[in-house]
């Protein structure tokens, strides 16, 4: 299934560079359980049209860059159920993982073009541009860049009409725990824009059917 970024403001300060890698900035709205909710905007050359998307994290180690969860799409125009995916994560650390994407069919110039819609990573173009960012400082950044990838279908097959070839260009707030990110997929419409924010409860202020990942 096919995510947008907020206009943020950009920080007025930027980590400098550091020969030691360290974890991205501990996050308590980036953790197991909880729960973000939005809209993805799937556009296309008929017409554009809104899902109400939900997410929720199942596993996060931010020592070695992943993350996991779930994503559950509403009125899907061709399912007659909610359409739940399982997502892995990889955040961009300068550790683990970089800017670079290296793989799904994503080239360094898709890669370029797609982080260059955060405007909150403007300030780190150049030194990515060097060595996709390995010599950057994040851990002290206000937020945190990521790549999810879908990984199979949870509770619909893989005739439910959907693809999940691509994957998401992701950026995290670590403010106010707001999610934004473009999709990327060479045989699907370009940029197509999820927006979420972290439920106001918290984990317990948003609940999903319960589902079996196996």
């Amino acid at each position: 299934m096919p995510v947008r970024v907020a206009e943020n403001s950009v920080p007025s300060q930027v980590s400098g560079t550091n020969s030691e890698h360290t974890s991205p900035p501990a996050c308590t709205l980036l953790s197991v359980g909880q729960a973000f909710s939005g809209t993805q905007n799937v556009s296309s050359l008929q017409k554009e049209e809104a899902w109400r998307v939900n997410v929720r994290i199942q596993g996060c180690d931010l020592e070695h860059g992943y993350l996991c969860g779930t994503m559950e799409a509403l009125n899907v125009p061709m399912a007659d159920t909610p359409v739940v995916t399982f997502w892995e994560g990889e955040i961009v650390d300068t550790k683990n993982y970089t800017f670079n994407t290296g793989k799904w069919e994503a080239t360094p110039d898709d890669d370029k073009r797609h982080w260059m819609k955060f405007q909150c990573f403007e300030p780190l173009l150049s030194q990515v541009e060097v060595d996709g960012g390995k010599s950057l400082n994040l851990s002290n950044y206000p937020y945190i860049f990521m790549r999810w990838k879908e990984q199979y279908f949870v509770n619909v097959g893989t005739d439910c009409g959907l693809t999940i070839a691509g994957f998401y260009y992701v950026c995290f707030s670590c403010s106010d725990g707001s999610i934004n990110g473009y999709y990327y997929d060479p045989n699907s419409s370009p940029f197509q824009k999820l927006e979420l924010k972290s439920t106001n409860e918290g984990r317990s202020g948003f609940s999903f059917s319960s589902y079996e990942l196996q």
